[in-house]
């Protein structure tokens, strides 16, 4: 998805984790309009821009739309990133400039790695779009490795049935991405990473993933503790290193749980992600000029049946 504001202004920490020293930061979600269409911003955050290789996380909706109406993220460029989206509600239809034309509902997940540069459309269909819909989901960027930022362009569409399901007590957490409690799943990814999301009923216990690096957890809905202390949704609690909290479910929720290795600094510009600012000029200098010659044959092209683009931002 697109990016219409490149402005991450700072929000205080929740006070209570201030003594909590199993707990880093607390982020709280931040409302963007992406046109008609709000999101809650959460990374990247002034104090804390990456979790692991997650340089980006949306919470779109709730959002209901009425009759006649939808989301329409008109094409726009990537570089040097994966994108990730995640449904809980609703359905999406992407289209990319490989020749991708893909619809994800609940629970399949949609992986794009961008490489040296890809261009894609993120809309709903006419049918859902002529009987109003509900849509909620996490919009992700997982920052690539410089080994592979100028690698090829791909995509990965696997449906939920796929994915591993890891059950404990009161939990049922679907492996998105990379590892964790021993399972793995089938997304291809680029480094060290773990991306779950988890149903979890009164009184279930989270254990964090040991074998990681950074981690974090997004509620979504619902409330749990951590260490005694209540949080409240739309908050991502950033772990410390080789934390080991007591985290309780206070009633039914759902959350994701997010990090992996930390693979250095990045620079974020619009929809451009990289680990040089030469790098994310050249993808300002490649998105101008593709519009200027009409998205001639080239790196960034228009995906097929797609006309309109989003202009390059002022700088």
């Amino acid at each position: 998805m697109s990016v219409e504001s490149r402005n991450t202004p700072e929000t205080e920490n929740g006070a209570a984790f201030d003594v909590c020293p199993d707990v880093e930061i607390i982020i709280e979600k931040r409302k963007r309009d992406l046109g008609g269409f709000s999101v809650g911003r959460v990374l990247p955050f002034a104090k804390r821009r990456m979790v692991g290789p997650f340089i980006f996380l949306d919470e779109m909706g709730p959002a209901t739309f009425s009759p006649g109406s939808g989301i329409d993220v008109r094409p726009h460029p990537h570089i040097g990133l994966a994108t990730v989206t995640y449904l809980f509600e609703g359905e999406i239809r992407h289209k990319d400039n490989l020749g991708v034309d893909q619809l994800i509902r609940p629970g399949d997940v949609n992986w794009m790695t961008s490489g040296r540069g890809i261009v894609h459309s993120e809309r709903t269909d006419a049918a859902l779009r002529a009987k109003g819909h509900t849509l909620h989901g996490i919009q992700s960027w997982v920052a690539l490795p410089v080994s592979h930022e100028d690698t090829a362009p791909s995509f990965q569409h696997h449906p939920r049935l796929t994915l591993p399901m890891i059950e404990r007590p009161g939990l049922q957490m679907r492996l998105i991405a990379g590892r964790a409690y021993g399972a793995e799943s089938p997304v291809k990814t680029f480094s060290e990473m773990f991306y779950l999301g988890v149903e979890a009923q009164k009184d279930a216990r989270i254990a964090l993933p040991s074998d990681h690096e950074e981690r974090a957890l997004y509620l979504v809905s619902g409330s749990l503790s951590v260490n005694g202390i209540a949080l409240a949704p739309g908050r991502l609690l950033v772990f410390a290193k080789g934390a080991d909290p007591k985290i309780v479910v206070s009633e039914p929720s759902r959350l994701m749980l997010l990090g992996g290795a930390n693979i250095g600094p990045r620079l974020i510009w619009w929809n451009l992600v990289a680990s040089s600012s030469d790098r994310i000029e050249a993808g300002k200098k490649g998105w101008r000029d593709a519009a200027a010659t009409g998205f001639a044959p080239g790196v960034f092209t228009l995906p097929p049946g797609e006309t309109e683009h989003i202009p390059l931002p002022p700088e």
